[in-house]
């Protein structure tokens, strides 16, 4: 029996059904007042469904005991508190790999996902103890526990025996029960975020008589936006603001109050939240600076303020942010001082930073683009990307969502939720600090976390999200992809007035991922008709500059009705001569009837150009190369949504329990660099083909071995720690002889520490050497990485990288994206590789990264690669323990500290 030491023993914070926060942590011996308080108000019925009796003084005593016991991976218990109120607990006792749990919810608070709450957090802690399966006992009359169990997991069981319901469930989380578990945290979100994005009441704290005030400004701003619910101010004086009744204190404010925003110094924060909740508070916007961005004195006042707002279930945005936007006609909500509120629209944004924010705010304003809701996070306290985009994904007013983010919190979560999100709506995202110039400045004014590059990129391939370059490129392809039709492929056809432009867009095409093609001839001969003076029919299609708004018309019709291009590009010339105005209303009829077809338009020489122009609203750019780009992520989105997500294949052969030994003894000898012969076993143990190696320790043990193997052969230094080792001479290849071998021992052995030894391999030759491997990130988890070997110093970058759990498609997408791929495939007459088994190494290890997060490093270098499949040559494996790294499974929300 193992105690356990809990390692956040204050608990974790959740969210309950109807969007409400409890306190999920161990039972303590000082529980046990309330322990018996929650019994003791329970009906007499209640009791009976818990205990199968009615229960006496003594066995309720009992019972209180038995959960107060020290936690063992033996014994496990779970309370769940509403700020003081105990409301429910769940427990189980091991059987060997199973457990008996039990379950009781305090019966004001049932149905409200309280209990199934506590049996995701208890089946959490008890895989983490090495138990396979929950099972319990339930009265068939207890309904509401059946139901539980049964929601709990997307494999229950349950059968009948003696009048009692015997129910289990495997606490492993598989992709379904993965997808149950994230259904409910959307339902919770959705409620929880309501008062925030969707209050029916607001009050601004900080909001005096001061022109210029931030306070008085968001008032003012909520004010002139008529605003749909009730608004109050609350200053120093209690006076009024221009027609907005004012109160002195948040707690003489008449409730309940939905949003609670805030602009006072940061020192009056924490006192602002502790009167919150006195008057229901429910969601705060921190307008406020000077908190986790202003040094270790500000982080501990955020913590405080956020410990606050958690003590009485309050959500907060920021702080250090611009504040929330909401353009539903039915809220009207600008709680914000941004200088203008945007149109009303499809496009949902949150930005950590208040400037970027601002500027897509007045980019939305000048192009017409549409805006659902704006979120500016700030220091990101509690409310992040997450949180928004579980409550984006099923709200009706957005079409798309746009992000500009500096950190993530829980990065292995956003992957999965932004792909769920992507399956049905548009994710585009800016992820700032690709530049060391840009991380110190994003670090400096958010407090935020910098994460690799090429990691970020990694992450929003695999989940769809479409990542611009830049605020202008981001609300370029939004344009586009809010509220136009998605492109069925790749094709462009661009037809315009003005030939250089013509030009310029058939060139950014390729760089955009788009083609150009040539139209048929059956086409062609349309265009001839309808177009007989054009100066090119070729596609891009150059009508002239005298073009007539008819024949621009009929030309665009005779295209959009071919099937030849699945996007248009239409580029307008004005001149003196011309009326680019009468060019638009012509197209516009053309443009409408094709609903299904995706169109932009380029408009230039024109002193008042629209933003948008048809009944549909197709987007008008200033150049071609804008819209080209902005088309191109249109059709890569519409491709990747196009394609099935994969799945994680069953892999045979595969000993995780084997490797899990290994590596729990290795940990026990001192993390590092595992040796050649530790490092085989666990790879073997997953299946990944390794050639073997004999260790010796002189040269004619070395001999032997190679005697054994065959030549030629190769030594290797067996130094674990040696990095480099061809470099360092720790490497000696195409020994033919047992006089070669004899001569290259002394100098391979000298290059390793002392009595490190040799290493001595077959060699193998095949046509293409690949490197392959897994690093451990803290924050996204483990990453997969694919590369060209050798010595190819133009393919050095040459890589592709993929964070676990990797998916079939996945596997196979990885050594697609290679540049050198055709050298897998029959370049230049070759055999090509066994590609197929090139995948089932690639989902091994993501595999084995999956189940041993210890493994902090994984080199395959070289992977030869050829028909009759690939092997690892020289593997490498550096463990570390795992500490506190965020779950990508268990509903929790950002840790609040209670010290």
């Amino acid at each position: 029996m193992t105690t356990i030491v809990e390692t956040d023993g204050h608990g974790v914070d959740a969210l309950t059904a109807d969007g409400r926060i409890v306190t999920l942590r161990p039972a303590r011996p000082t529980d046990r007042r309330a322990l018996a308080r929650l019994y003791g108000t329970a009906s007499p019925d209640d009791l009976r469904l818990r205990f199968f009796a009615q229960p006496g003084s003594t066995a309720l005593a009992a019972e209180v005991d038995r959960l107060c016991l020290p936690e063992t991976d033996q014994h496990l218990v779970v309370l769940a508190f509403e700020g003081e109120d105990l409301v429910g607990v769940a427990s189980c006792e091991r059987d060997g790999r199973r457990a008996e749990f039990a379950l009781f919810v305090a019966e004001p608070q049932r149905d409200r996902g309280i209990g199934t709450l506590l049996l995701e957090h208890l089946a959490y802690r008890a895989h983490r103890c090495g138990i396979k399966e929950l099972v319990g006992e339930v009265l068939p009359a207890n309904t509401r526990m059946l139901g539980v169990a049964r929601d709990v997991t997307a494999h229950p069981w349950s059968r009948f025996d003696a009048g009692i319901v015997d129910v289990g469930f495997g606490i492993d989380v598989d992709d379904a029960t993965q997808l149950a578990i994230d259904g409910r945290e959307r339902t919770a979100e959705r409620a929880s975020l309501r008062a925030l994005l969707a209050p029916a009441s607001v009050a601004v704290v900080g909001a005096g008589h001061r022109p210029g005030g931030i306070g008085r400004e968001t008032l003012l701003a909520l004010r002139d936006y008529n605003f749909a619910g009730a608004l109050y101010a609350v200053n120093r004086t209690g006076s009024d603001v221009d027609g907005v009744a004012g109160y002195r204190f948040v707690k003489e404010l008449p409730g309940p109050i939905d949003l609670l925003v805030i602009a006072v110094p940061a020192n009056e924060v924490p006192g602002i939240l502790a009167d919150a909740g006195t008057v229901g508070v429910r969601g705060a916007v921190i307008l406020s600076s000077g908190l986790g961005e202003a040094g270790p004195d500000g982080l501990r006042r955020q913590q405080e303020v956020l410990r606050l707002a958690r003590a009485h279930g309050i959500r907060l945005v920021g702080p250090n942010c611009l504040g929330v936007i909401n353009t539903d006609p039915r809220v009207r909500l600008d709680a914000s001082f941004a200088p203008a509120p945007p149109p009303p629209g499809g496009l949902a944004v949150a930005s950590q930073s208040g400037a970027v924010g601002i500027a897509l705010l007045e980019n939305a304003i000048h192009t017409g683009q549409g805006i659902s809701t704006f979120v500016s996070l700030g220091n990101k306290a509690d409310v992040s990307g997450n949180d928004l985009i579980a409550y984006w994904y099923d709200d009706p007013a957005t079409t798309a969502v746009a992000l500009y983010l500096e950190s993530f919190g829980n990065p292995r979560k956003f992957a999965r939720t932004v792909r769920a999100l992507g399956r049905r709506k548009p994710v585009l995202a800016i992820k700032s600090g690709r530049s060391d110039a840009g991380r110190r400045a994003g670090a400096s004014h958010t407090a935020a976390a910098a994460a690799p590059a090429a990691t970020v990129d990694a992450l929003f391939a695999q989940a769809g999200v479409v990542r611009a370059e830049n605020l202008g490129d981001l609300m370029d392809a939004a344009r586009i992809l809010t509220d136009q039709p998605l492109p069925t492929g790749r094709r462009l056809a661009v037809i315009g007035n003005a030939g250089g432009l013509n030009v310029l867009a058939a060139d950014a095409a390729e760089t955009a991922g788009l083609t150009v093609p040539a139209l048929s001839p059956a086409t062609r001969l349309l265009l001839e008709r309808a177009a007989p003076g054009a100066a090119s029919l070729d596609n891009p299609i150059d009508l002239g500059a005298g073009a007539s708004p008819a024949a621009f018309a009929a030309v665009t019709a005779t295209v959009a009705n071919s099937g030849e291009a699945d996007t248009l590009l239409l580029v307008i010339i004005g001149t003196r001569a011309n009326r680019p105005d009468e060019i638009l209303s012509a197209l516009a009829p053309v443009v409408d009837a094709h609903p299904d077809l995706t169109i932009a338009v380029t408009l230039a020489g024109c002193a008042e150009a629209p933003a948008r122009f048809g009944v549909r609203g197709a987007p008008v750019y200033d150049v071609p190369e804008r819209a080209v780009r902005a088309l191109g992520h249109a059709a890569a989105y519409a491709q990747w949504r196009r394609q099935p997500l994969g799945r994680r294949p069953d892999l045979a052969g595969v000993d995780a329990a084997a490797a899990r030994t290994e590596v729990d003894h290795a940990l026990q000898d001192g993390a590092g660099w595992l040796p050649y012969s530790r490092t085989a076993e666990i790879l073997t143990a997953y299946g990944i083909p390794i050639l073997p190696a004999a260790t010796v320790a002189n040269p004619d043990a070395a001999v032997a071995a190679a005697d054994q193997v065959g030549y030629p052969v190769v030594l290797k230094s067996a130094d674990p720690d040696l990095v480099h080792k061809t470099d360092t001479g720790g490497v000696r290849t195409g020994l033919a002889d047992k006089a070669a071998v004899r001569a290259a021992f002394p100098a391979v052995a000298a290059a390793g520490r002392p009595g490190t030894g040799v290493l001595v391999q077959k060699q193998l030759d095949e046509p293409v050497e690949l490197y392959t491997g897994v690093v451990h990130d803290p924050l996204f988890g483990s990453v997969v990485v694919l590369g060209l070997g050798g010595v190819r110093t133009d393919l050095l970058s040459d890589r592709s990288l993929r964070l676990v759990p990797l998916t079939d498609l996945d596997a196979g997408r990885m050594w697609r994206d290679l540049r050198s791929a055709p050298l897998l495939t029959g370049f230049r007459s070759a055999a090509p590789v066994d590609t197929a088994a090139l995948e089932d190494l690639l989902l091994r290890l993501g595999r084995l990264a999956e189940d041993l997060p210890e493994i902090a490093e994984l080199d395959l270098n070289p992977v030869l690669a050829g028909p009759g499949g690939v092997i690892a040559v020289d593997a490498k494996v550096r463990l570390a323990p795992v500490g506190a790294e965020p779950d990508p499974t268990l509903r929790r929300l950002r840790a609040a500290d209670r010290s």
